[in-house]
């Protein structure tokens, strides 16, 4: 087994993670790696993971051996070969954070000083993909096409390269992740300044080439073993053209519009690309192949597991993670089982009785300023996939599961200008955009010359849009034919009740009277060719009836999160997967509800029953007809399922934990205003807005502006913003109103200067049996996921913390809690006032697992399930500090202002430990990519009482960290006037030295900038330096607290100071300290 390929058989391997999840690198990783882990686990290598991502489910405990929640950087990852006696690394299976690191590490001679084999591919073979020049002049060698190119190193070189080549052509950075920087350009006025985005945050090598706008994208993904048996598991084709990132487009597996000599043509390129390459394992390949005349051409490979290799794996139901994994140890494709048949071998290629639809996820409108085109740079957060029969039915799946309030391709759910426009530019909404011109009669020629989408998925959509007209124009499916040639189109009885004008459930109801009901499919690689055993399922209405067995246990359903978005990301995957291990280990049958292909919770190893379908209630309430659950849980996967619970038990489904309308009582803003008034607890003064027009009157008796507006059953504090002046309140109060019309806005007095602190918690029957209290650094009117969060609380006076307990206490009680919930609060003066409750896991509930060793998600379930165990509480008591620390993605949405408010940004986070909060905080803030400062700080520091306040840590960086400080005007003047030597410098280009040249030069490598005013439209100023900053990939800072606190730590502590020590010994520390 370990032969030719492998002389030897590892002792000690080291995975690297992905780290924060984050706009390009996303959960995907948390799958691969997870089943990297548990493949070695199989044959006995001990595994060392470095991930600082807290809230994923490899950084849990049994997984990795020994786990190191510190920054995936060549840094720290020596200093842990070192201290774990590494002998072999794995690079794929984190991302292209892994694969940099991993390079960095073999280039520097890390790896061969201390002995450690790469694990599957080889460098070489990954430099020979990632370098654009390499990469061409090795495809070169075999004959495979790519497009006319010129790799460049500078910006003067790339611009000559454009005009040589001639306009319009396609930028692209070496080693960049998720299409970062890259974008066609079509005229020389733009070219210079996107050459600078292309060679920005470090990128050392920008590729120039020909464009290719308007040709197809096909995807292959292919594995290799070290013995060369090479097999191509899954084959995917964009519905949008080249010209839009794989990752902002839709995309079907199988392909559906190519005949089959250019299927097998592209096979055999990319099998022969592969094997010339040397890969060893799975990697992703991607072609341009003409509509006109069937060229092609090779854009890239990566040669590592990726966001497309988790589709294909979840599309196929072929472990391509864990199968590398086996590959990368020396085993061949015909020694490994296939696990979800199993009964046939690895070694084949899938073969697919059904269609698959993955539909990006984007989130750019909470980003002010962000520009809503998308094109090569990925700007998407998550995605979903949908498994149907046909593409009309996957595709109004696959509309409904991306959670955005639409029924289905609904062309009338959003107002466009210019459609036109929106079709030909593409924007999230253009799928709607076609909709909607099919629908008034526009061609499909027509679209297709705007558009360049292929005919076929036109078609698709045209005959969708048919029936719509059909049933809007009063044609009722009342017939078993009409009502199932409705449903199989992928219509939602919703939808249909509404476009027929029917009573809502007058289509459910028909459809029991005519016996028209889904039909659970299998999904076994074999397109049922060959025997199977198989737990993954899908619902179609076109879909036979199956002969699946079922068995006589007690089933327990649980509902994941849907897709990651702004709010609702990873760490409710790792609730959904430890309340399903925690209710197997009790012995239910477990069902796990779930539609996003970068989760754990859809592994098919994970749970009893993988249903890959919508988290709807008419999907749900269909599931549990066929199932017959002992009860559902709704409290693990975010916002998602937590707002089904009215509907779901009003339906007569069991709900688990704490009673749906006691749910209500808490996600409905005025009722939880009442309650919190009748329990006597202290809470900002507020109203209720029902008539925007009572808006001006209402603040007026609040005591003026600020004030914060809250909409009701809101994730992520959507549409949540404080209005500083009127005109601002009118418009957040607009955009309020039509996140939620169903239920009540509130408006409450902003608290300037008050501490946030948050308890998650476990409760029984109102009683609490669990809970931590985690401060956050930075003051109140920053979202508490987008804050720095400490635990233990390390400035709460005791006094508050008893209060804060207290309140807990009494508001499980009065709602009868039992299950997870968490609790926000403001603390000034040591007076506690209550923000929200979510009768639901929070996203900091891995964070407070991991830190404090008790597993906040398997009690919660355990209580629900009716078990009650003895459990030890000490959060208070810990003999470390763990810092929460957020990630941001301001540097791929051009135009955002990077700036932090009430309204969540962040897309991921990390977790980080250390002997005091100035070590823990750094370990946080490096993992998110910060950089310890060596050549200038800038700072521009807001209203005059924050310039004063912040002299002693200014005096600091000019004094004890010896950087030259350069300030904008105002904050010079204060600081010169405490004696704190700075160069003032202009906020704006064309005065003099200003801070946007220095950024440019490269003078300054850390800003603090924070706003000081806003115009009448509520923007802040300063917002030209914040988005140079990030867009140049220096750290930014917006927040006076966190500034300070940084400083501090800074004071004390060096990189070489931080300790790197895995999680386990942490944990040891605590449990002796207690002993």
């Amino acid at each position: 087994m370990f032969g030719a390929y492998l002389p030897r058989k590892p002792k000690r391997a080291l995975v690297l993670g992905s780290g924060a999840l984050q706009i390009g690198q996303a959960g995907e990783f948390d799958y691969s790696g997870s089943q990297a882990l548990k493949a070695l686990r199989e044959h006995g290598i001990a595994t060392v993971l470095v991930n600082p991502n807290i809230a994923t489910i490899q950084t849990s405990e049994g997984l990795a051996d020994r786990i190191y929640l510190v920054a995936v950087t060549p840094d720290f990852v020596e200093r842990v070969i070192a201290q774990e006696d590494i002998d072999a690394i794995l690079l794929s299976f984190g991302g292209q954070t892994a694969l940099d690191c991993g390079v960095a590490l073999h280039r520097s001679g890390v790896l061969e000083r201390y002995g450690v084999r790469v694990l599957g591919t080889p460098v070489d073979s990954i430099v020979d993909t990632e370098d654009r020049r390499r990469f061409i002049e090795r495809l070169d060698e075999i004959g495979v096409k790519t497009a006319r190119s010129i790799a460049c190193q500078t910006i003067a070189q790339a611009r000559a390269a454009a005009l040589e080549l001639g306009l319009p052509v396609m930028l692209r950075g070496a080693y960049a992740l998720g299409g970062k920087g890259s974008g066609v350009v079509r005229e020389e006025a733009g070219l210079d300044e996107s050459l600078r985005r292309a060679f920005d945050g470090g990128i050392t090598q920008v590729l120039v080439e020909e464009c290719l706008e308007g040709w197809k994208e096909i995807e292959y993904e292919i594995v290799r073993d070290g013995q060369d048996n090479c097999i191509a598991v899954c084959n995917m084709e964009n519905f949008d053209p080249m010209g839009i990132h794989t990752g902002e487009s839709i995309v079907v597996a199988p392909s559906q519009t190519l005949d089959d000599d250019e299927y097998q043509m592209l096979r055999s390129v990319g099998i022969k690309t592969v094997r010339h390459l040397g890969i060893v394992g799975e990697c992703n390949i991607q072609f341009a192949l003409s509509p006109q005349t069937g060229d092609y051409r090779t854009i890239e490979v990566n040669a590592r597991l990726s966001r497309s290799s988790a589709l294909a794996s979840k599309a196929t139901g072929y472990p391509l993670a864990y199968v590398a994994a086996k590959l990368a140890i020396g085993m061949s494709l015909p020694e490994i089982p296939n696990s979800i048949t199993r009964r046939t071998t690895c070694f084949f290629e899938p073969s697919l009785d059904y269609l698959v639809c993955k539909m990006p996820r984007w989130d750019i409108a909470k980003f002010r300023g962000a520009s809503q085109r998308i094109g090569t740079e990925m700007k998407s957060v998550g995605e979903v996939m949908a498994i149907g029969r046909s593409f009309p039915e996957v595709i109004q799946k696959a509309v409904r599961m991306l959670d955005i309030g639409a029924l289905g391709l609904d062309p009338d759910k959003f107002e466009f200008s210019d459609v036109e426009d929106e079709i030909r530019n593409a924007t999230p909404l253009r799928i709607f955009a076609i909709a909607k011109a099919l629908k008034e009669g526009t061609s499909v020629d027509a679209i297709y010359k705007m558009s360049a989408i292929d005919p076929w998925f036109l078609h698709a959509i045209a005959e969708v849009m048919q029936k719509h007209n059909e049933l809007s124009s009063g044609a009722v499916p009342n017939d078993t034919e009409s009502l199932r040639e409705s449903k199989e189109l992928g219509f939602i009885d919703s939808m249909i009740d509404r476009l027929t004008d029917q009573p809502k459930g007058t289509t459910r109801k028909q459809r029991h009277a005519f016996g028209v009901k889904p039909e659970l499919a299998c999904i076994d690689t074999t397109a049922a060719e060959f025997p199977a055993e198989t737990n993954y399922l899908y619902s179609s209405y076109k879909a036979a009836a199956t002969t699946r067995r079922k068995s006589r246990r007690k089933k327990i359903i649980v509902l994941g999160s849907g897709p990651y978005r702004i709010g609702s990301s990873v760490e409710f995957d790792w609730c959904c997967v430890n309340a399903v291990e925690a209710a197997a280990a009790l012995g239910y049958e477990t069902i796990m509800v779930n539609y996003n292909p970068e989760t754990v919770s859809t592994d098919y190893d994970v749970c009893d029953q993988l249903v890959f379908d919508e988290i709807s209630v008419e999907a749900i309430l269909d599931l549990c007809e066929n199932e017959k659950p002992e009860g559902i849980i709704v409290s693990m996967g975010g916002q998602l399922p937590n707002n089904l619970a009215l509907e779901l038990d009003r339906a007569g489904v069991p709900i688990l934990g704490t009673s749906a309308a006691n749910i209500d009582r808490a996600e409905d803003r005025g009722k939880f205003s009442d309650l919190l008034d009748q329990l006597g607890i202290d809470q900002p003064k507020w109203a209720q807005v029902i008539d925007l027009r009572d808006a001006e009157r209402i603040v007026a008796d609040l005591g003026g502006f600020p004030v914060l507006v809250r909409p009701s059953y809101v994730l992520s504090g959507a549409a949540m913003s404080v209005a500083n002046e009127a005109n601002e309140l009118e418009l957040i109060l607009s955009r309020a109103k039509a996140v939620n019309d169903e239920h009540p806005v509130v408006v409450s007095k902003f608290e300037t200067h008050a501490r946030e602190i948050e308890i998650d918690a476990v409760a029984d029957e109102g009683n609490l049996v669990l809970w931590a209290l985690s401060e956050h650094v930075e003051d109140a009117g920053v979202h508490s996921g987008d804050a720095t969060l400490v635990l233990p609380p390390q400035t709460l006076y005791i006094a508050t913390i008893r209060k804060i307990r207290k309140i807990a206490t009494a508001i499980a009680k009065e709602l009868e809690i039992t299950g997870p919930f968490n609790m926000q609060f403001l603390a000034k003066h040591n007076a506690v006032k209550v923000i929200e409750c979510n009768l639901r896991a929070s996203r900091s509930f891995p964070f407070v697992s991991k830190a404090t060793g008790n597993n906040f998600a398997a009690e919660a379930t355990k209580r629900m399930l009716g078990v009650r165990e003895p459990i030890e509480n000490h959060s208070l008591d810990l003999d470390y500090v763990a810092v929460k620390s957020p990630m941001f993605s301001f540097g791929r949405l051009t135009g955002a202002d990077p700036l932090l408010s009430v309204e969540m940004n962040s897309t991921g986070e990390v977790g980080c430990f250390g002997d005091d909060l100035n070590e823990a905080l750094l370990h946080a803030m490096c993992a998110t990519g910060f950089q310890f400062p060596s050549k200038g700080v800038l700072l521009s520091l807001g209203p005059i009482e924050d310039k004063y306040w912040f002299s002693d840590e200014a005096r600091a960086i000019a004094e004890e960290l010896a950087l030259p400080i350069y300030a904008t005007e105002g904050t010079a003047e204060a600081l010169n006037d405490v004696g704190v030597v700075c160069e003032g410098v202009s906020k704006h280009p064309g005065n003099g030295v200003n801070a946007l040249d220095l950024i440019d030069q490269g003078r300054i490598d850390l800003v603090i900038n924070v706003p000081r005013e806003y115009d009448d439209l509520g923007r802040p100023d300063g917002y030209l330096i914040r988005r140079r900053a990030v867009e140049a990939g220096i750290p930014l800072v917006t927040d006076i607290q966190l500034a300070r606190a940084l400083i501090e730590a800074l004071r004390w502590r060096s990189v070489n100071d931080l300790n790197v020590l895995a999680w386990q010994e942490y944990s040891r520390r605590s449990t002796e300290s207690l002993a």
